[in-house]
């Protein structure tokens, strides 16, 4: 179904599949990886689009996806419906065959336009600072997004929203109370879509930190391995 045009300030969210140069060395499991992505972007806005009142549109090109909310006057449930019902589900998804995605979300004005040129090629302008947002913060921000995170970028959020967050007072909401930020970043907040308590958030940046510093203990010993055995041949 075509999208409609959309003007107006929203929360855009740009999904990106996590180490895809690396998949494209097999073919099938690339092609896999980018069928998973459509197919359960797909299902996931259809079944939310069905069942709440809060609407979330979806563009999904190569590797990537872009999601955006259309109904977006509860800024609030806006935020709490995308994280939860969409990317969470993505994510979810997407990982029980083994592929993980990077999300980065911003909020701020976003205009999406449907132009067909002529029969067999389409335009679709995209445009708005919250679409910009997004992408720079996937493909540039500072930190690194890491694969399997979701977080939000807090320029441009309503105030009311960041207090929302912030507020000890609101940690027992469902989604609210996994949103956190991190050491050394107060350009985000974080969205740990995959723990169900907010207990569970310290033990897994342990394992996530423990699983690159193994990656980082391999690559030594392969090194070392490679230069000792030319120097004693």
């Amino acid at each position: 179904m075509p999208i409609a045009d959309f003007d107006g300030n929203t929360f855009v969210a740009f999904l990106d599949i996590s180490g895809f140069k690396q998949l494209m060395k097999d073919e099938k499991r690339a092609w896999k990886a980018i069928d998973r992505l459509y197919q359960y972007g797909y299902d996931v806005i259809k079944k939310i689009n069905q069942e709440s009142g809060v609407r979330v549109e979806g563009l999904f090109v190569s590797d990537s996806g872009i999601l955006f909310v259309r109904n977006c006057e509860n800024t609030k449930e806006c935020l709490k419906v995308l994280l939860e019902k969409v990317v969470k589900e993505i994510n979810k998804k997407m990982l029980e065959d083994n592929f993980m995605l990077t999300t980065s979300i911003a909020y701020g004005h976003f205009k999406y336009q449907e132009r067909i040129e002529f029969e067999g090629i389409e335009k679709n302008p995209i445009y708005g600072n919250a679409y910009v947002s997004a992408f720079l913060d996937n493909e540039n921000g500072k930190p690194k997004i890491q694969p399997g995170q979701c977080r939000i970028v807090r320029k441009n959020l309503p105030q009311d929203l960041v207090q929302f967050i912030e507020s000890e007072a609101n940690h027992n909401d469902e989604v609210i109370r996994v949103i956190r930020k991190r050491n050394n970043d107060n350009d985000h907040f974080y969205f740990y879509w995959m723990v169900e308590e907010p207990s569970e958030i310290e033990e897994f940046e342990k394992e996530y930190n423990d699983s690159y510093n193994l990656k980082y203990a391999g690559m030594l010993k392969a090194l070392k391995r490679g230069r000792y055995e030319r120097h004693f041949r």
